[in-house]
């Protein structure tokens, strides 16, 4: 575009300007675009609210250039009808220049936007492999063989499982998980956690203890109806699946979440009769009926889910192993996956903590993570994630050490409400501590508690963290929501650091077309990666997928001003020292 082109078309658009405000009342249009400063739609059709914390240098990465445009027609518009003077005449020239000089810069913005489109709609066609789930029946305890309690909770405990139908796997081969310890001297003692049993047990049944929720199959699937959020849809009996709600017949759920790889998938649930299992007498006598117990309070049926076996929870793996610090971003990284995938359909967990989260390997030895545990998750059917809070009554969620200021905080009253939506990302940024191998903050050994801790208080992570991860954990602890990422922007920072740097190693020449030259040479890495065939099951592999199919334009921007604002007041701090 030429500068006298240039000239002309600003002049043009300020001539456009001039003319609707003679229109239209100074208000109405000045509220007009104020509206438009602060309200972006992206290509999906959904609003953004740009974070308002961030500078205004960092704008171009948090909304678009169509909302630049508005904000520079917003001042000129001002400055015109502000006075007469020829200083704000010649304001008007040069803001008419810029809308002109803008115009390139928009038709590319408009590129990169159907760039992410395409690759998005490339990624969500090819879905993730389904999990393991060789179940043709099982709608039965008795179709289970039941072995060793391998965890219990203050809500159920969890057994080993085989279902009697399934093929024995004669050629199967013992697994045995070596987690390595380091020590003073600088040698590693090897410890082994054997699970030869996953081979001869390769699912989990975990039993519900019913207190409350009477002996009918409908009282107990409504009252625990929340740990059915992640179960597939074969889950229930087909019969099940439609029950008497309220007088009325409705679905047991109002959500129910698709399958995702740092997800636990429920592949069966049914209603049974309480079991005298291993250990029963001994561990939980209480929630026994009274016909095993004499002095037990549980009723006599409850629930079972039929799920994966996982040789570890996250808790156990990090007692006995401290990961790589690429394995402990990769780590975080899947967490918060896992909780973007919840977030988009419209679930909260609401109790996040390593002993909720189970963990596997891959075939090149990387952790793989699950969320589990899903019964004090909030799930709404208009997905908004607000939970009116007008009585203490009203549940808040699980562990409170682990509860995010805006939740714990919060005081019941009219009109109150508690927004979910960026609470769990803030527990992860918490468990990033212990996933570093160091204590979480919000634990006995720091003694920081959520309600009223200052940001200056949280402990330094060892230095060997990457600095953007570093960075992306302080972020998520921020105390107030509007200036905190949500994981999905927490997520694209991360993704950013593992395999980006080179796009943001200048911080003045990061541009949208710079950005959508890398998004096209990841996907076409990632779709190579996937014609090697077992490479594409690796935890690598599941989380540049899952971050092209999510891939949304507004977001990356947001992540982009994250980062770059974050250096900046770092350097800021290593001058000022």
């Amino acid at each position: 575009m030429s500068v006298k082109h240039a000239i002309s078309r600003g002049l043009e658009l300020g001539r456009s300007v001039f003319q609707l405000g003679l229109l239209k009342s100074g208000g109405r249009l000045a509220a007009k675009l104020r509206a438009d400063r602060f309200r972006v739609v992206g290509p999906s059709g959904r609003t953004v609210q740009p974070q308002a914390f961030l500078p205004s240098r960092y704008r171009y990465y948090r909304t678009s250039l169509r909302g630049l445009a508005a904000q520079l027609q917003s001042a000129g518009f001002r400055r015109r009808f502000g006075g007469g003077s020829p200083r704000n005449r010649a304001v008007f020239l040069a803001f008419g220049l810029g809308v002109g000089l803008i115009e390139q810069q928009l038709e590319d913005d408009r590129k990169s936007a159907a760039t992410c489109d395409e690759i998005q709609a490339v990624f969500r066609k090819k879905r993730f492999q389904r999990p393991f789930e060789p179940l043709t029946s099982g709608y039965k305890l008795e179709d289970y063989i039941i072995g060793n309690q391998i965890g219990k909770g203050s809500n159920a405990a969890v057994y080993e499982a085989a279902a009697r139908f399934a093929p024995q796997q004669s050629n199967g081969k013992c697994s045995l998980i070596e987690l390595g310890e380091e020590e003073d001297e600088g040698e590693t003692k090897a410890r082994s956690l054997t699970c030869c049993s996953l081979r001869n047990f390769p699912m989990a049944v975990k039993m519900m203890w019913n207190f409350g929720a009477g002996s009918s199959s409908e009282a107990i699937l409504k009252s625990m109806s929340q740990e059915l959020v992640p179960a597939g849809p074969l889950a229930l009996k087909q019969e099940k699946e439609e029950i008497t709600l309220d007088g009325h017949f409705g679905e047991i759920l109002p959500k129910r979440v698709s399958a995702h790889p740092n997800v636990i998938r429920v592949f069966r649930a049914f209603t049974a009769d309480v079991p005298l299992l291993p250990g029963a007498q001994e561990e939980y006598p209480d929630v026994l009926p009274a016909r095993l117990n004499p002095d037990g309070l549980g009723n006599n049926r409850t629930l079972f889910l039929v799920m994966k076996n996982y040789p570890l929870t996250l808790r156990q793996y990090l007692e006995v192993s401290t990961p790589g610090r690429r394995q402990g971003s990769l780590m975080v990284l899947q967490l918060l996956e896992g909780l973007d995938h919840l977030c988009r359909q419209g679930v909260a967990h609401r109790d996040l903590k390593s002993d909720n989260v189970l963990l596997e390997f891959d075939s090149d030895g990387c952790p793989r993570l699950v969320i589990t545990d899903f019964g004090c998750c909030l799930a709404q059917s208009d997905s908004n994630l607000q939970l009116p809070f007008n009585s203490m009554w009203v549940n808040r969620g699980g562990n409170a050490s682990l509860m995010a200021p805006e939740v714990i905080t919060a005081v019941p009253g009219c009109g109150v409400v508690i927004d979910y939506s960026k609470a769990d990302a803030w527990a992860v940024g918490a468990i990033s501590y212990e996933i570093f191998g160091e204590p979480n903050p919000f634990y006995r050994a720091v003694r920081l508690e959520s309600k009223n801790y200052q940001e200056e208080q949280l402990p330094p992570l060892p230095s060997d963290v990457p600095a953007d991860v570093q960075l992306t954990i302080r972020f998520l602890l921020r105390r107030s929501p509007s200036k905190r990422p949500s994981a999905r922007v927490a997520a694209n920072m991360l993704h950013l650091s593992l395999w980006g740097r080179k796009v943001l190693a200048n911080q003045d020449s990061v541009g949208m077309k710079k950005l959508a030259d890398w998004l096209l040479c990841q996907s076409a890495v990632v779709l190579l990666k996937s014609c090697r065939g077992p490479s594409g099951n690796m935890v690598e592999a599941e989380l540049q997928r899952s971050f092209l199919s999510n891939l949304d334009l507004e977001d990356l921007r947001t992540a982009v001003g994250f980062i770059l604002y974050g250096r900046e007041q770092r350097q800021a701090c290593v001058l000022s020292e």
